[in-house]
C-alpha cells in the first residue's frame, strides 16, 4: 500500500533580482556535524549544506544527488550506486567513492547518532572512484529511501582538521565548521546567535533560487518572531504560533503557509525502569510498567481537547506511530483509545492505584509546537484520575540528554520517519535497543517486545506489499496492545512569509533555500 504526499509548491517563478534572506526559527541547529544528531533541527538545516547520495524532492520523491544512478545487486545482496563525476567540495576538493566509504564509517560509528541507518548494511565495498556497493544483510527494498538524509563529508578535510569521528557529546571541528558538496555552503556560525551562509558558486545542480546571503537566528519567543516577520526584520518563520495564524492572514505584506507534518507526537513510558524518579510517595516501584495504567493514561488524555483549544483545529488525531499519508499505515487500526475519565479511574484501581500516584513527566518548551502548552494541559488531565505530574519543561538542548540519561518519569516525543514508512519508528522507536545491531536508539524508555524484533528485519526485506502490510499491521496491533506510546496527534505545518517569497513547504519540515525567491 503506497500512499502519496506531496509538497506545498507556491511559485515555479524564474528567480528575481538577488537577494539578502533573513529567517528564524525556534530551534538553533545543535551542531553542524551531519553525523553527531539525528534530528529535524539538525538535518533540515544541513540538507542546504551537505547532500547524499540521494535527496527528496518537492513532492517527497527520491532523486538522483551524489549517486545518478542506483539498482539491486544480484538477488537483493545490496544495492549498486553510480556517483556523479565532477562534483567538488566547498573546500574545492574532489567527491569519489573514498568519501562515500569515509562517511558510511563514519556515520554508522558507536559515536553516531545516525548509526541506526546502518542496521541493515553488511559492507560499502568501493567498484571505483565513481562506482560503491552498499551490501546489506537481507534484501532492503527500501534501503535508498532510507539513506535521504545520510550526508557525505569530505575524507581529507576530516582528516586533515581531526574530525574522522563523530562526537555529540563533547564536539570538534566539525560541530562549529562544514565542508559539504551543498547549494550553501557556511560563512559564520555563533550558536543560538546567527549562522550565515552563501551560495556555493561550485556546485554541481542549477540554482532556482537568488539568494545572495542567508541568515538564520533562532527566536525562541513566539511574539517576539512575530513581531519580527511583522516589521519585516526576518523574510520567513518557523513555526507560526497557532493562536496568531488568524491574525497575520490578515496583514497585506505577510502570508501564513499552512500544512500537516509527517511528526506524530506522543507520550512515552519508562517501560523498564524499576521505580519511578520523580514520585512523592511511589519510590520502589514503576507503574507504567503495567499495562493497565499505561491504558489509563491513553484515556485520560482528551485529544480533541488539546487539538481544538491549544492547536486551534489544526491538528488531526493519530493512533499509530506514524500519520495516515505514511507508506504502511494500518487502516484498520485507525481508532485510537476514547477519552473516558472513569474508565481511567476503573483501569488506575485494577492496577493497585485507586488513589493515583505522583510522578514527574519531562517536556520539551522550544522544539514541537506548543509543547510546553500540551505537556500542561496533559498534566491537568491526568490529574484528574489522580496521576499527579510535576512538570518539568525545557529547552531541547538539555532536553535530549535528560531523555538519554533516563531522567524522566514519562516524557513527550515527536518522530517524523525519515523514510515516510512505517518501518522507520519501529526501529528507532520500537525495537529492543541493541547497540550492536544499531536498533532502538531513540526507545528512551526501553520499550522491548520479542515478536517486534522477530517483524522488523522480515518487514524490511519483504518485497510483496501484502504480506509487509500484514506484519506492519501485526506490530501496530502489539504497541497497542501494549500501549508502548501513546500516540495523539499529527503535527501541522504553519509557516510564515513575506508576501514577496516564494517557497516549498514539505511534510518533513525541512526549510530547503535552494526552492526559495525573493521577489
Amino acid at each position: 500500500m503506497l500512499r502519496l504526499t506531496t509538497a506545498l509548491v507556491l511559485s515555479l517563478a524564474l528567480p528575481a533580482a538577488a537577494a539578502d534572506f533573513k529567517w528564524a526559527e525556534t530551534t538553533d541547529p545543535q551542531t553542524m556535524d551531519p553525523h553527531a544528531v539525528n534530528s529535524a533541527p539538525v538535518l533540515g538545516f544541513l540538507n542546504n549544506v551537505y547532500e547524499g547520495l540521494v535527496r527528496r524532492g518537492k513532492d517527497m520523491a527520491i532523486e538522483p544527488a551524489l549517486a545518478t544512478s542506483w539498482e539491486p545487486i544480484g538477488d537483493g545482496a545490496g544495492w549498486r550506486f553510480t556517483l556523479r563525476q565532477g562534483v567538488k567540495f566547498h573546500d574545492n576538493s574532489d567527491f569519489t567513492a573514498q568519501d562515500v566509504l569515509f562517511s558510511y564509517q563514519r556515520a554508522s560509528d558507536e559515536g553516531s547518532d545516525t548509526r541506526s541507518w546502518f542496521a541493515p548494511v553488511s559492507e560499502v565495498k568501493v567498484i571505483d572512484d565513481f562506482t560503491v556497493d552498499i551490501m546489506t544483510t537481507a534484501p532492503n527494498p527500501i534501503f535508498p529511501d532510507s539513506i535521504a538524509n545520510w550526508m557525505i563529508m569530505d575524507s581529507g578535510w576530516a582528516d586533515a582538521n581531526g574530525t574522522t569521528r563523530p562526537d555529540k557529546e563533547n564536539g570538534n571541528y566539525a560541530t562549529l565548521n562544514t565542508n559539504g558538496t551543498g547549494a550553501f555552503r557556511v560563512t559564520a556560525r555563533e550558536p543560538g546567535l546567527r549562522t550565515v551562509l552563501e551560495p556555493f558558486e561550485g556546485w554541481w545542480d542549477t540554482a532556482e533560487h537568488n539568494i545572495t546571503r542567508a541568515e538564520l537566528t533562532p527566536i525562541q519567543n513566539p511574539a517576539t518572531a512575530v513581531a519580527a516577520l511583522l516589521s519585516g526584520d526576518v523574510d520567513f518563520i518557523n513555526p507560526v504560533p497557532i493562536q496568531d495564524t488568524e491574525r497575520l492572514k490578515q496583514s497585506p505584506d505577510v502570508q501564513v503557509i499552512q500544512g500537516i507534518e509527517a511528526r506524530v507526537i506522543m507520550m512515552g513510558f519508562p517501560h523498564e525502569a524499576d521505580a519511578l524518579k520523580y514520585s512523592a510517595e511511589t519510590t520502589d516501584k514503576n507503574p507504567f510498567a503495567d499495562v493497565k495504567v499505561r491504558q489509563a493514561v491513553a484515556h485520560a488524555i482528551n485529544v480533541p481537547a488539546i487539538l481544538q483549544t491549544i492547536m486551534r483545529g489544526n491538528a488531526a488525531e493519530v493512533s499509530q506511530l506514524v500519520s495516515p499519508a505514511m507508506r504502511g499505515y494500518s487502516d484498520a487500526l485507525a481508532a485510537r483509545p476514547a477519552f473516558d475519565i472513569e474508565k481511567s479511574k476503573a483501569l488506575l484501581a485494577e492496577a493497585g492505584y485507586p488513589g493515583g500516584f505522583s510522578f514527574g513527566l519531562k517536556c520539551p518548551n522550544d522544539r514541537y509546537l506548543n509543547d510546553e502548552a500540551v505537556c500542561q494541559a496533559i498534566t491537568g488531565m491526568l490529574a484528574q484520575v489522580g496521576i499527579k505530574a510535576t512538570l518539568d519543561a525545557m529547552p531541547v538542548q538539555n532536553y535530549w540528554p535528560e531523555l538519554r540519561a533516563d531522567n524522566f518519569d514519562m516524557y513527550l516525543l515527536g518522530w517524523s520517519p525519515g523514510t515516510f514508512d512505517a518501518e522507520h519508528p519501529i526501529r528507532f522507536l520500537a525495537s529492543t535497543p541493541n547497540e550492536e545491531k544499531k536498533l532502538g536508539s531513540w526507545n528512551f524508555g526501553g520499550y522491548s517486545n520479542a515478536r517486534v524484533d522477530e517483524l522488523l528485519p522480515m518487514i524490511q526485506s519483504e518485497i510483496d506489499d501484502a504480506k509487509r502490510q500484514a506484519m506492519l499491521d501485526e506490530v501496530t496491533q502489539i504497541l497497542q496492545d501494549e500501549v508502548a506510546y501513546v500516540p495523539m496527534y499529527v503535527q501541522p505545518l504553519v509557516w510564515g512569509a513575506q508576501a514577496n517569497v516564494t517557497l516549498t513547504q514539505r511534510p518533513d519540515n525541512f526549510f530547503i533555500l535552494r526552492w526559495v525567491t525573493v521577489n
